[in-house]
């Protein structure tokens, strides 16, 4: 599996593929635009957790 970009490497408005948390046993991908990013930290194992424009909250797991 990719390894998930990095917190400087996404920008709000960026269209995203991210994972919810009540998908990350199945990989199931939702798309979208960044509106907020949530996790602080330059990197994270599971991917950055972001909110999209849709108010959906998950990980960005790679670049729509």
């Amino acid at each position: 599996m990719d390894t998930p970009p990095s917190r400087d490497k996404i920008r709000i408005g960026a269209s995203v593929l991210i994972v919810q948390k009540q998908d990350q046993r199945t990989g199931i991908l939702t798309k979208g635009v960044v509106k907020k990013i949530l996790t602080s930290s330059s990197f994270h194992s599971h991917g950055i957790k972001v909110e999209l424009d849709n108010g959906k909250i998950g990980r960005v797991q790679k670049y729509a």
